[in-house]
């Protein structure tokens, strides 16, 4: 058994120097990319954030920190303070610490605030798998006061991720409502300072905290007087959509969060970490299509990456395509549970009228004439009054084509009418323009010209101006044409 513990501990010795040596890489890079004012070093460790996120410890973390800060450095202490050793003060070897870490980094090498706040981010994040709230959350108000001390656009990526952090910090601990004074003064200060990346962060954080907490008022407030920049990162922006469906069809504008929800998962990343947020856009995009009275395609439910957490919305798909209200009202009973931890309950429990007018549209169209008291009785409703109050209703809205003799108490169908007569093929024809024109534009707009060709040009033109500018100071300076 000793043999069997011990071999981990020395693959992670073994493992350690890589480790250091892949956060100073990091750290090079958001240099490199301050001083050469380029975000795209700073997305390349972003994009290896994640394997490095996976293997990192608090021994690599505390020995590339002390190496990087100087020891005067004012955030040092308390840094290191958050990544020592579990078992107690941790003791570094002069000998070692010259062996495995540069011995000028300890010297007076001044840290870039890009390369700051990134260190911060590196402990949040530690911290967080953790699962250690208390010492995170007091970072977290330091790493506040560090934010509004520098104003640089090289930090707007990292301060975005940062931000992320602490509002995720505050949600654990359930203190929703003390964080929002500071998400809307950091969005008014990203809007202030044009920082696109944190302003778009900020609004979905603040979207989240007002659904968290029911405050839909609020929310839409927010949309209404905010403008969203479409310029930042696919997962924010598939996050605002998705979070503008949830609040759409919460206030019964189903077309609009269908809408919503589908540009979520298309703008969802295609990975395999992005799999929980797919399968929550595409539950509310289920609700909210049976909530328009759709049905969703059978292939939905086949996705191999969704099928098994679509199980409950299938059957309730199944209830709601039957017209079965008591199949329904089981499924509901069956996965209540499962319904309410996805939040989409109260939206499901919309969906019973929906059930009775798929009922009695399956009835309008088996019978050409039937009694209010049969169709009571074949829906399981309480009263022929309640019958013939969802029967005009259901002809009110377009779903029946009939009409109600309330004298005899019965339901005759008109004569069914040809498709191509009314206007649903026209919006349907509208509907797939907009989608291809759309697409079009979000093509053109992610489309990536050569710079070099542009730089020849623009080379050009400037070689040109200077000549036409110079054979105008030489002709107005004398009358000899040599020049030409």
């Amino acid at each position: 058994m000793s043999e069997v513990i011990s071999k981990p501990e020395l693959n992670n010795v073994d493992l350690e120097p890589l480790l250091i040596e892949e956060i100073n890489n990091d750290f090079n890079l958001i240099e490199k990319s301050a001083t050469n004012f380029d975000p795209r070093y700073i997305l390349r460790v972003f994009r290896e954030l994640g394997p490095l996120r996976r293997k990192l410890t608090s021994e690599a973390l505390y020995k590339a920190i002390d190496a990087k800060y100087p020891n005067d450095h004012p955030n040092k202490a308390y840094l290191l303070d958050n990544v020592r050793y579990e078992n107690g003060s941790m003791e570094i070897d002069e000998g070692d610490r010259d062996k495995d870490n540069d011995v000028e980094m300890q010297g007076d090498q001044e840290i870039l605030p890009e390369l700051d706040i990134f260190t911060h981010l590196l402990v949040q994040i530690y911290l967080h798998d953790q699962n250690d709230l208390k010492k995170l959350n007091q970072l977290n108000k330091k790493v506040v006061i560090a934010l509004k001390s520098y104003n640089r656009r090289t930090l707007d990526f990292i301060a975005s991720k940062v931000w992320f952090y602490i509002a995720r910090t505050n949600e654990l601990l359930n203190k929703l409502v003390p964080i929002r004074s500071e998400l809307l003064l950091a969005l008014r200060t990203a809007t202030l300072r044009h920082d696109n990346e944190t302003r778009a962060s900020t609004i979905t954080l603040l979207l989240r905290n007002y659904l968290l907490t029911n405050d839909i008022s609020q929310a839409s407030n927010l949309v209404e007087k905010t403008e969203f920049p479409t310029t930042v990162s696919n997962s924010l922006v598939a996050r605002y959509y998705y979070y503008l469906a949830r609040i759409t069809a919460i206030q019964l504008n189903y077309s609009d969060a269908h809408e919503f929800a589908i540009s979520a998962i298309r703008k969802s990343p295609q990975s395999k970490f992005s799999t929980g947020f797919l399968q929550s856009a595409t539950k509310l995009n289920i609700v909210v299509e049976l909530l328009m009275g759709d049905i969703p395609e059978l292939s939905t439910f086949r996705d191999p990456l969704l099928e098994q957490s679509l199980v409950p919305y299938l059957a309730v798909t199944k209830a709601v395509r039957l017209g079965d209200l008591n199949l329904f009202s089981s499924t509901l009973d069956k996965y209540s549970a499962t319904l309410k931890k996805d939040d989409n309950y109260n939206l499901v429990l919309r969906l019973r009228q929906n059930v009775i007018k798929t009922g009695i549209r399956i009835l309008s169209l088996s019978y050409s004439k039937i009694s209010l008291r049969d169709i009571c009785i074949k829906l399981h409703l309480d009263s022929e009054l309640s019958a013939e109050y969802i029967v005009a209703k259901a002809i009110r809205d377009g779903v029946l084509d009939a009409e109600i003799n309330h004298e005899e108490g019965f339901m005759q169908s008109k004569e069914l009418l040809d498709v191509y007569s009314t206007k649903e093929p026209q919006e349907i024809y509208d509907a797939r323009i907009k989608f291809c024109m759309s697409l079009h534009n979000d093509s053109v707009k992610a489309m990536r010209y050569p710079m070099n060709n542009n730089r020849i040009n623009l080379k050009n033109d400037l070689e040109s101006k200077e000549r036409e500018q110079d054979l105008l100071n030489y002709l107005q300076d004398g009358s000899d044409f040599d020049f030409i």
